[in-house]
This record gives structure tokens, C-alpha cells and sequence, in this order.
């Protein structure tokens, strides 16, 4: 960045600081590079973030950057594919304060703010049968603002059900700061007024695109087709009404042409009833002509994939062991088939069957209803891309894109591209996409570095855009909006006229040309070839990850300070500045300076390290390994105290009782609002170095309860049970009419089960190790994980008996490093397989919240959670996007702001609930702090709700 540059930005920074707080104008090295990147692969750094909460701040930024001419671009989740969510000037981020939503109409429509997940939106609309129309492959993380904003539309939707389609109505902050909201006839009426010359000039192209008869038809032609490459023309053609061009312009015009602070969709149904099939073919020709004959068949989706991308998949758990013996040449569609009940579906299905006779297939067509198998299709389907990705050559980027062809010349356009590809030494490249539109995704490496790279690049993206966009009258873009990769080609495609008529819209709405230049429309031949992102090798871990950002939804530092997405970036632009070596200038080694400080904080000390993240990624990235990885490296002057700690963990546990008592003793001579106070004070004082109170610290665990075992009477089943270090220290809440600790519940109920209890000795030493591997110390993990294993094979004779641990985090541990033969169990899955058969109950009349732990997560329990939930209350609440409660272990006292921010929006979704029911007590505490209620064990729950069977 330029002296002046950085001038200017300072200027505005100091300019918006009296309307927006200095926390959310981020300037500093670390977060803007972090927060600059998107899923595409270029790399711009933004001169300045700012996360305006409202639309009068956003006002406010458009104002004050108007007034300086400085260029804006709005970002959303950041999952854009084609380098139209970066820049190197203003980049205004959503975060909190866009995720408002409200069901209008019993469900027909849905208004919805930006910073809203897609899957939210749908998770809304579940109750009423219905969702938005919509459906990208990134719609867990991908929010409402990118989905409208890139006209998105995904594998059901295709041209019927996309934003362009569903939209109802809009409300649009423009470049001037003006605010319509097209619901609203007050704010339409004073819109018309004020800018008349805007609405004037949008039906005067309307009315001349009509009269252009060959212009229009060709506007009727590229939409018949998905298409998002430049300005929606086709609502030039759909419409004479200002307002109503103005809205359609809208979609996807990739915020340059002005920001969308709320849409309303018309919904669609969600049929319930759903069937999937993978169907494989011997070739590409014969995939696309069953494509064709399924096109009048009631089907919802028929996604195709190539014999490379079935490669890249074929070795993950689930898939049909057909997928490793088909022929080179051969592909599959998946094709879903759905109803609104069972005998709709099962006519569909059989409607799909017959439309294929005829066909040859290299196997046997058939539909599974299976939820488990019906889900890893679509699983599978959808992390194609990252997938991909994550088999690249380190050091190369993946490119995706995505055109269209008109569906009845699919087979040659199919072999042209392949033709093309390989022409231009491309062989690793794969196909897949929404078959039914004709819409194609390819996916290759490339690297940038190697001379003659950016040249070979260049000359195969000429010959597919002349290919597709001119020979073939496809879209150069059919889905992913065109951003800047494929700006320099918009002219090709729709030809001089269309383009011309672009550029009219874009001066109409945008004189300035301030709205996110460069993207959609561009006068540089060479945009698609400038400011390329580097990916070098940093870490096996995540050499992976293609910055896709599915991660991100899950972190529970996503609002704090990095996602794991965010991590990775930082940690591979270290990389590339420890790799220059001597050639590093004073300015890069000052930069990496900056960079190593602030990731102490950022990056390494606000992360749970639950591993949450990879069960979102799809190639399985755990960053949070890297992370504790870099703790280890950090800690390497701790390992004499974390072995002392371990050699005497029964003596460390006694003194955190100790401490328990001490605080609980505080507690009743000072009251719990000083003692915060105190607290907080104190660890400002300390520089944060003390950890911080909290008035959900419960009371220290009654040890002695481990004396009184349920006995071996009539001959009682036996349970190994091993009560977790932290239910050793933690007892009971001090305000919570559930008084037992979680040791003396756990007792009760294996009793009221008839089981006969078995303990390992020593219990008080033991320790599964995550709480030393968590902070880095791996050897004294790996020693109290071999302590632990021994007494547990002593206790359960090698196996025998299973093992109950009365906490998740540490099962996950122990089944991750402990010895095969044991039955590792936690409380859900214990008491969902093994304690409901045994008791009778009778579901309280409450309303309860559940969480459910990184760990259960981890461990596919999340259905068996709210399962047994619900067999034990009427009413169960599982709070939504609320997933890591951030705690993690001893981060609530530690780093009390990670759980907060975490936990930000509980305490509404579960104010009418008695209590909250998890499986770890370290959890509970920082559940009870910020939800506002007591959270507890859920075999408290089991217990309250169960009587011994009847005989």
C-alpha cells in the first residue's frame, strides 16, 4: 500500500470513529489479510475493514468514502469463487447486527438481512413445510447477501427457483446512501420522486431493449439457460416498471450496483419424501443423452460427475465399491427424486425408471431412501470442489468455473471442453455439475509460479470463453457470478451491444464507479491474470484447504478474532515469509514481525481446538491440530511443570477442590456481583494473566461419593465407571435445585439400571491426557492416555465390561488413543443404547434446551441427543448456531471473551426453558454464565424423568 493510500485510510478511519467503534475499523496487518479473503484465487488486502451493525452506519461508511472517492465492496461469508468479494481499498464486512429474519405469510415468504446463513433461512422455514429456492453447494456457510448478490441458485433450483425468480421484494441502500425499500409504497413513492432520472433511465432501456427485437430474443435465449455472467438484462425484458427493473437488477449484480440490507423470497415447498439413486454410465455421451431423457421427468436434481471426479471420491467411507472398478470414460448422475408423500414419490420414482429404458447403464439403476446413504451422495456431491482441491500439488491454486450449454448440445460441448482442456495440457482436470441446465463445473490445478504458467492459463481461458460463449451460445457463467476471472470476457458473450447497455446500468446507479469496480465490468484485458493468491506450503495439516470457508460457521471465534479458514491464511503468509530467506526486505520482515506478534492472540490463543472445524471441511482439515501443534512449540519450557502436574494429578485435583471451596467461601461473604467485579479487575491488573471468575462456578465435587457403589446383587450387569478429572473437581451449581454432583447422579442412575459398578484404581490419578494435549504438552498427554489405558484394561478384564466416562470431550480422547478392546462410552450414548431399555420413563412437562458438545458432534451423536431429550421432557429446545460453546476446557476462565462471543444469542433462544441439559461439565459452567439458565448433566434429566423398569 502507498504513503498516500495509507493516508487516505487513516483519514477515514478517523473520520468514521465518531459513528462506528474503533474494535470494528480494522486496519492492522494480521486481520485485514485474514479478513480479505475469499474462497477464489486472488489476493487483494483491503486498506481498511469496517463492520458497520446497522444500515444508518452503512450509510454513514458510503458517505464518508463518497466524500473521499474511495471504492467499496461488500462482503458476506467471503465463499465467493470468482474474486468478487476481495479489494484492496474498503471492504465492509457483516457480521453481528444482519441476521435478522421474519416468516411472513404462514411460511409463503421469508424476510431475511444479509449476514444469515443460507441453511438458516431453511432451518426457518422447516416448520412450514417449505425453504428458499436457492440451493448452492456452500448453503451451510454461504450467507443470504453472497446467495442473492451472485443470483446463486444451486442443484434443485435451477432457472425457476432462483433469487431472480423467488425475489419479492428488496430493501436497497444505493451508491448516494439512499435507502428503498420496495415493500414499502411511503419509501417507493419518495424514491420515484427523488430519483426519477434513475427510474427514467431504467425504463428507457427497457423500452429500447424491447424494441432491439435481436437483442431482446438474444436476452430471451442466455436465460433460458442459467446464466450470470454481467447485469441481469433479461429484466429488461420481464419488465417496464422502474421499481420492479431496479429489484431484478439487483440480483446478482455482486454489490456494484448497491447493498442489499434485506430481501424477501417467496418460498418454495420442501417435499418430505425423498429418494436418491447413483446411476453409472460406460461413457460421457451416453451420461448426457440419459440426461436429456430425464429432463421431462419429475425429477428434482441430476448431478454429473465425470470418472475423475468419481475418482476423487471414490476411497471416503460409505461410497458404492462400484465407484473403484468403473471404466476410464465412464460417469453418473445422482439423480434425486422427491414427494409430498410416500406414493408421489414412489410414481416418481418410477416415472425416473422408465424415462431411462433404453439407456444403457453399467449397473442396475436403484433408489435408496436411506437417510444415512441419501445424505453422503449429496454429501459427496457437494464437496467435490474442496475435494478436488485437497489432492492438488502443494503450492498450486485450484481453479473452478462453471459454464452453461444449451442442454441439447451437451454431449459435444462436453467433448469440445475435454478436447480443450487437454490441448492446452490440462489432463487432471474434472466435470461435474447440474446436468438438467446443461451447467458444468470443471475444477483444475494451477500453479502461477513456474514460468509460461499465467501464459497457458490465459490461452485456455480465451479458447473456453470463445467456445462456450460465442460457438455454442452457452454462459461463460452460469452460477458462481462472474467476479473478476471472467469480467475481461463479458463483451465476448453477449457482444457489444448487451455490453454497452451494461455499462449505462452501471453509470445510472453508479456514476462514480465507487460500488466494487473492477468486478462484472472491466476495461482490463488482463484483470482474470493480476493479483493471483499464493498458496505455499506451510503445514502438512492444511496444505489441504483451498479456503473455501466451510469452516467457518461452526468456529466459535468467528465473531472474536479468526475462523480456522482465517488461521490457515495467516499461517501460510508466515510461510511465504520465512521461505524468502535473505531476499526478505526490512519491510517484510518487519510485516512478518507484525504478523507473528498478533497471531499469538488471534490465531492461536482464541482457539477452541475442538477439531469442530473439520467436520465441516470437507477433506477433514483439523486446524485446530495445527494449532495445538504451534502451542506445543510454544510450550516447550512448560513440559517440566506439565509432568509434575501429571505425576501428582491426584494432588492437582485436591487443590483445584481447595480452590473451589476457597471461592465458594468468597462467594457467601462478598456476593457474586463484587466477587465478578473483584475478578475482573484483577485480571485486568495482572495483564489477563489470571483467569476469570464467574458466578456460574459451581461448588467442588464431593469425592466421597466414590465410596458408595451400587453393589453386586442378583447378579448384576458391571459397568466400568470412570468419572472424568473434571467431574472429580466440579460439583453442583451454588443456586441450581440440582444439588448432586454429576459423580453422585451418575451413581443413582446406574443403581436405579441395576448395574454393579466397577471403578479403576488409582481414580484419582487419572486422566485421559486432553488436558495437556490441548495446550501442546503431547508427551505428558501420551503418558497419563498409557496410565489410563492400563487401569482400564486391569478394570473391564481386557474389555469384558463396557466403560461409561461421565464427560464427552474426554471419551473422544479415549477412543482416539486407548486400546481397541475397550468399549468406550460417554452419557448419551450410554444412556440412549443402554439405560432407556432398563428404566421407565415418563416424560417431565418442561421445556429444556439441549447442547450438544463439539465432541458428540465429532462423534455422530447429535441425533441420539435430542432423542433421548425428548423421551425425558415435552418441549426441547436446541438453540440454533449455537455449536462450540467455546469454553473448552479452561478457556472460559482463561479467554472468558472466546465463550461469550461463542455463546452470543443463548440466552434468548432458552429464556422460557426450566434448564439445560449437556455432557461436560466444563461446558455446563460457561452454558449456565450466558444462557441464563442452569445447564447440567443430561443423565440428570435421565434421572429426574426415570423409574427402575417394571419386572
Amino acid at each position: 500500500m502507498s504513503k498516500s493510500n495509507a493516508t487516505t485510510f487513516s483519514e477515514l478511519k478517523t473520520a468514521l470513529a465518531s459513528t462506528i467503534s474503533n474494535d470494528r475499523l480494522i486496519d492492522d496487518p494480521l486481520r485485514t489479510l485474514a479478513y480479505g479473503t475469499d474462497a477464489s484465487f486472488y489476493r487483494l488486502i483491503p486498506g481498511l475493514v469496517v463492520r458497520p451493525e446497522n444500515e444508518e452506519e452503512l450509510q454513514t461508511v458510503l458517505a464518508e468514502c463518497r466524500e473521499r472517492k474511495i471504492p467499496v465492496t461488500f462482503r458476506a461469508a467471503g465463499t465467493s469463487l470468482s474474486g468478487q468479494a476481495v479489494t484492496d481499498s474498503v471492504l465492509i464486512q457483516l457480521r453481528q447486527g444482519w441476521r435478522d429474519h421474519e416468516i411472513l405469510d404462514d411460511g409463503q415468504a421469508i424476510r431475511l438481512q444479509p449476514g444469515v446463513i443460507g441453511a438458516r433461512a431453511n432451518q426457518l422455514l422447516a416448520p412450514f413445510g417449505r425453504k428458499i429456492g436457492p440451493d448452492p453447494a456452500s448453503i451451510n456457510s454461504c450467507m443470504i447477501g453472497g446467495i442473492a448478490a451472485n443470483n446463486a441458485s444451486g442443484m434443485c433450483c435451477g432457472t425457476a427457483q432462483n433469487s431472480y425468480r423467488t425475489v419479492r421484494d428488496l430493501r436497497v441502500i444505493l451508491a448516494d446512501g439512499t435507502l428503498l425499500d420496495t415493500a414499502d409504497p411511503v419509501s417507493r413513492e419518495a424514491f420515484l420522486r427523488s430519483h426519477a432520472g434513475l427510474i427514467a433511465g431504467l425504463e428507457r432501456l427497457s423500452a429500447e431493449t424491447r424494441a432491439n427485437k435481436a437483442l431482446a430474443e438474444k436476452i430471451r435465449h442466455k436465460y433460458r439457460l442459467k446464466n450470470t455472467t454481467g447485469y441481469a438484462l433479461n429484466s429488461l425484458v420481464d419488465f417496464e416498471d422502474g421499481i420492479e427493473i431496479l429489484k431484478h437488477l439487483m440480483i446478482g449484480s455482486e454489490g456494484t450496483l448497491g447493498f442489499l440490507s434485506t430481501i424477501t423470497y417467496d418460498s418454495v415447498s420442501d417435499e418430505p419424501c425423498k429418494a436418491a439413486a447413483l446411476a453409472f454410465f460406460p461413457d460421457m455421451a451416453t451420461t448426457c443423452r440419459a440426461t436429456i431423457a430425464l429432463k421431462p421427468s419429475p425429477v428434482s436434481a441430476v448431478e454429473l460427475m465425470d470418472r475423475a471426479a468419481l475418482r476423487s471420491v471414490q476411497d471416503k467411507p460409505g461410497m458404492p465399491e462400484t465407484l473403484r472398478t468403473l471404466p476410464d470414460g465412464a460417469a453418473a448422475l445422482l439423480i434425486d427424486v422427491r414427494g409430498n408423500d410416500e406414493a408421489e414419490l414412489v410414481a416418481r420414482m418410477e416415472e425416473v425408471q422408465a424415462s431411462l429404458e433404453g439407456v444403457r447403464t453399467l449397473e442396475p439403476v436403484a433408489f435408496t431412501r436411506e437417510t444415512a446413504t441419501y445424505e453422503l451422495y449429496w454429501k459427496i456431491r457437494k464437496g467435490l470442489f474442496p475435494a478436488v482441491g485437497a489432492i492438488r500439488e502443494t503450492g498450486t491454486t485450484v481453479i473452478i468455473e462453471d459454464v452453461a450449454f444449451p442442454i441439447e448440445r451437451l454431449d459435444e460441448g462436453v467433448q469440445a471442453l475435454t478436447e480443450t482442456f487437454h490441448r492446452h495440457g490440462y489432463a487432471e482436470t474434472i466435470l461435474f455439475g447440474h446436468a438438467l441446465e446443461g451447467n458444468l463445473h470443471f475444477v483444475f490445478p494451477q500453479g502461477f509460479e513456474k514460468p509460461g504458467e499465467v501464459e497457458r492459463y490465459q490461452g485456455l481461458m480465451d479458447e473456453v470463453a470463445q467456445l462456450v460463449g460465442v460457438e455454442y451460445g452457452g454462459s461463460l457463467k452460469a452460477e458462481h457470478g462472474t467476479g473478476r476471472n471472467m469480467a475481461p470476457y463479458v463483451e465476448l458473450e453477449w457482444g457489444s451491444d448487451a455490453y454497452a447497455l451494461m455499462w449505462e446500468i452501471k453509470a445510472l446507479f453508479d456514476p462514480e464507479n465507487l460500488l466494487n469496480p473492477e468486478v462484472i465490468l472491466s476495461r482490463n484485458p488482463t484483470l482474470h491474470l493480476e493479483n493471483l493468491k499464493p498458496l505455499p506450503a506451510a503445514d502438512d495439516i492444511i496444505d489441504k484447504c483451498i479456503e473455501c470457508g466451510f469452516c467457518e460457521p461452526i468456529c466459535p471465534s468467528t465473531d472474536l478474532t479468526l475462523t480456522p479458514r482465517q488461521r490457515i491464511v495467516i499461517r501460510r503468509e508466515l510461510a511465504r515469509l520465512e521461505a524468502l530467506g535473505d531476499q526478505a526486505t526490512d519491510a517484510d520482515n518487519e510485516r512478518m514481525q507484525q504478523l507473528e506478534e498478533s497471531y499469538v492472540y488471534q490465531g492461536i490463543d482464541t482457539c477452541a481446538a475442538t477439531g469442530l472445524c473439520a467436520t465441516q471441511c470437507p477433506v477433514g482439515i483439523d486446524t485446530g491440530e495445527m494449532v495445538r501443534q504451534l502451542r506445543r512449540e510454544r510450550s516447550v519450557d512448560k513440559a517440566s511443570l506439565a509432568r509434575r502436574i501429571g505425576r501428582h494429578f491426584s494432588g492437582a485435583t485436591r487443590v483445584a477442590r481447595g480452590g473451589l471451596n476457597a471461592a465458594g467461601a468468597a462467594r457467601t461473604v462478598l456476593g457474586a456481583n463484587l466477587m465478578e467485579k473483584m475478578s475482573v479487575g484483577a485480571r485486568r491488573l495482572s495483564g489477563e494473566r489470571l483467569p476469570q471468575w464467574s458466578p456460574a462456578l459451581p461448588k467442588s465435587a464431593p469425592i466421597r461419593v466414590l465410596g458408595h457403589l451400587p453393589g453386586g446383587g442378583d447378579n448384576r450387569e458391571k459397568v466400568v465407571y470412570l468419572p472424568s478429572c473434571a467431574t472429580r473437581i466440579f460439583g453442583a451449581a451454588h443456586d441450581d435445585d440440582e444439588s448432586r454432583s454429576v459423580m453422585e447422579i451418575t451413581l443413582t442412575l446406574l443403581d436405579k439400571a441395576g448395574y454393579e459398578v466397577i471403578l479403576p484404581e488409582m481414580i484419582g490419578h487419572l486422566c485421559c491426557g486432553m488436558a495437556f494435549k490441548s495446550k501442546g504438552q503431547y508427551d505428558e498427554a501420551s503418558h497419563k492416555a498409557r496410565e489410563l489405558n492400563r487401569e482400564l484394561l486391569m478394570a473391564s478384564q481386557n474389555g469384558r465390561y463396557p466403560v461409561l466416562c461421565d464427560t464427552s470431550p474426554c471419551t473422544l480422547q479415549m477412543q482416539e488413543h486407548l486400546d481397541e478392546r475397550l468399549s468406550l462410552m460417554e452419557p448419551v450414548s450410554f444412556a440412549h443404547d443402554h439405560l432407556l431399555p432398563r428404566l421407565t420413563v415418563t416424560p417431565l412437562d418442561e421445556r429444556i434446551a439441549v447442547h450438544v458438545t463439539c465432541s458428540s458432534t465429532r462423534m455422530g451423536l447429535s441425533e441420539k441427543f435430542v432423542t433421548l431429550a425428548r423421551s425425558c421432557a415435552r418441549d426441547v429446545v436446541v438453540p440454533a448456531e449455537i455449536s462450540c460453546c467455546g469454553f473448552a476446557g479452561d478457556k472460559g476462565f482463561n479467554t472468558p471473551e472466546l465463550n461469550a462471543s461463542a455463546l452470543e444469542g443463548l440466552a434468548e433462544q432458552v429464556v422460557d426453558c426450566s434448564a439445560g441439559y449437556s455432557n461436560s461439565r466444563t461446558c455446563e459452567i460457561g452454558l449456565s454464565q450466558h444462557g441464563g439458565i442452569p445447564y447440567r448433566s443430561i443423565l440428570s434429566l435421565l434421572d429426574r424423568a426415570s423409574q427402575p423398569a417394571s419386572t
